[in-house]
């Protein structure tokens, strides 16, 4: 009995909390398809506002992605070797390296994209570009591809892998792709995750480094908010969930499938 009532109590609460996060979702999804936001559901139900957005914002959507999958293959190639050479070396050096490399989630979005205009500021074709955006957000998610990764070689006795390849005859670049990222793969789609996921939703970062002609998924998302109807706002929130959650859910099945073979 006491076993079914702590059963009961956790549901209960696992539910507000799902209801507290999903209802306000919902409501904004669901007025992104309605004729009239205040007289609700029964003004009708229309894709126009859809259909706006995709006329209007087309551009922030596409370059969200393309960004996002940009950052991701920067920090694959720089983060996964980067974080094989700290475990490997580890010692203070390394420890410091890693603090380093880690202080960006520690300082505010609109601090790293202030110390980059002022890094580049004599680089005007640079700070127009989308790559400028770009390297705010590897500078942004670095860290969590690399942590993601050495957590998993704190756990596997990579040292002895390599070494046992070494001793086979394997070159350094061999070992590394047939030894050491087979077994980061858990860490590397986990990191994958974060880095998609974080460089989709980032806002404060590149609301800073954005030009009129380079705007993302979220800085669109507050320009329709600040400047249009609540519906066109909405309808965007919609067209953000739909594009973004089926990725998510494929990337966490792809990762889940990983880590049982």
């Amino acid at each position: 009995m006491r076993d079914r009532l702590i059963f009961i109590g956790q549901l209960i609460f696992t539910l507000l909390v799902a209801a507290f996060l999903v209802v306000p979702a919902l409501l904004s999804i669901s007025a992104g398809i309605t004729v009239n936001y205040f007289r609700g559901i029964a003004s009708g139900l229309t894709l126009h506002w859809v259909f706006q957005v995709f006329d209007l914002y087309a551009g922030t959507i596409v370059l969200s992605f393309v960004i996002a999958s940009a950052t991701l293959v920067v920090t694959l190639l720089a983060g996964v070797p980067a974080a094989y050479a700290l475990h490997v070396r580890g010692g203070r050096l390394s420890r410091i390296v890693e603090e380093i490399i880690t202080l960006p989630l520690a300082i505010p979005g609109l601090a790293i994209a202030l110390a980059l205009l002022l890094t580049y500021q004599g680089f005007a074709g640079f700070r127009r570009s989308w790559l400028f955006i770009l390297t705010g957000h590897v500078v942004f998610t670095m860290p969590f591809m690399v942590r993601s990764v050495m957590a998993v070689f704190a756990t596997v006795d990579i040292r002895t892998l390599d070494e046992g390849a070494a001793s086979l005859g394997a070159s350094p670049w061999r070992r590394f792709l047939d030894v050491i990222v087979p077994n980061a793969l858990p860490g590397i789609l986990a990191g994958s995750l974060m880095v998609v996921t974080l460089s989709l939703g980032e806002f404060n970062l590149t609301w800073m480094l954005h030009t009129p002609l380079t705007k993302t998924l979220p800085i669109g998302l507050a320009d329709s908010y600040a400047s249009m109807r609540l519906e066109v706002a909405s309808a965007y929130t919609l067209i953000f969930f739909v594009m973004i959650i089926p990725l998510l859910v494929a990337m966490q099945m792809f990762a889940g499938a990983e880590r049982a073979r």
